[in-house]
């Protein structure tokens, strides 16, 4: 039987037709030959999200994204496409998630833990993450923060770090090196000097251990000769203390007696003080004598008389 060219020329239509409608299903995301579980999310923003994006879970492509709807709120509907082999728990997050510099994005599933999981229908948490520039802009905005102020820093240094200072610093250094050869000069003299002196030294310290062992192989009877001298020492002060006493007790002793014998009017002493008579002639001898004494000033022609040549005195 003969095909006519009309014939072939439809089944060729029909055939482009059909490549045409699948490819184009293809491109928007549908795949014609396999039932995929549809899921459905919510953005308020989906800048460089496009149909035919991947769906991934740590990297790995699990569907697609088949078409995006801007619902009257505002927002934009994203219908998602996955591979029915792959369990999605119903609190799986889909990420809004950037997946290069040039403003690519993709859905990135965070699976969730619950034991339940999402039907085909279903409306999973939606959630936009910053892009990469949105990101990485913070970071620049306090980078140059710093980069401005290290360079103000610096800039302060460089006027505080004049040529004078410069000057008195390589001083400053050149002195601390001086200072460090000095100290290694010294250093050496005394190790030459203790090298010289070690025998001498050495037998110092050998007689320093001589005395330490006798003092202590003799530690028992030097402290018993101290624990002589302490009593001898105790005991002199104590017979010294004991005569003092002694002897002022006496003295003590002996002024009383002498006092008594005063207050009862025995002897010289004790008779002036309290016989009231002998007391009374004495006052008046002494009165007398000052008469005497007034009248041989005011007469003394009366008492002593003197001639010239030896005449007869009256």
């Amino acid at each position: 039987m003969k095909i006519s060219n009309e014939t072939k020329v439809g089944i060729l239509a029909v055939v482009a037709i059909t490549i045409l409608i699948v490819g184009y299903s293809f491109l928007k995301g549908n795949d014609v030959f396999t039932k995929e579980n549809e899921f459905y999310a919510k953005y308020e923003r989906v800048d460089g999200l496009t149909v035919s994006k991947p769906i991934l879970v740590n990297g790995f492509q699990i569907g697609r994204v088949s078409e995006l709807k801007l619902l009257p709120t505002g927002q934009i509907l994203a219908k998602l496409k996955v591979d029915p082999k792959y369990e999605v728990p119903s609190n799986t997050i889909a990420r809004l998630e950037s997946t290069d510099l040039l403003g690519g994005k993709a859905i990135v599933f965070e699976l969730g833990t619950s034991k339940k999981y999402a039907q085909d229908g279903d409306t999973l948490r939606a959630n936009i993450e910053k892009s990469l520039v949105e990101q990485v802009e913070p970071v620049q905005r306090k980078a140059e923060k710093i980069i401005g102020r290290v360079d103000s820093i610096l800039t302060s240094l460089n006027a505080t770090i004049n040529p004078e200072f410069q000057k008195n610093f390589n001083s400053s250094f050149a002195s601390i090196a001086h200072t460090l050869q000095t100290l290694e000069g010294t250093t050496k003299k005394v190790d030459n000097l203790v090298g010289a002196e070690s025998n001498r030294m050495a037998a110092i310290f050998s007689n320093l251990e001589s005395i330490t062992n006798n003092l202590k192989n003799n530690n028992q009877r030097i402290t018993s000769i101290m624990t002589n001298i302490d009593k001898a020492s105790d005991q002199f002060a104590k017979a010294n203390f004991s005569e003092t006493m002694n002897n002022a007790n006496k003295a003590v002793a002996e002024l009383q007696t002498a006092v008594n014998k005063v207050n009862r009017g025995e002897g010289s002493l004790g008779q002036l003080i309290n016989d009231q008579k002998l007391y009374n002639n004495l006052n008046s001898a002494a009165e007398n004598l000052d008469k005497l004494m007034i009248d041989l000033k005011a007469n003394p022609k009366r008492y002593v008389s003197f001639s010239v040549f030896g005449g007869k005195k009256d």
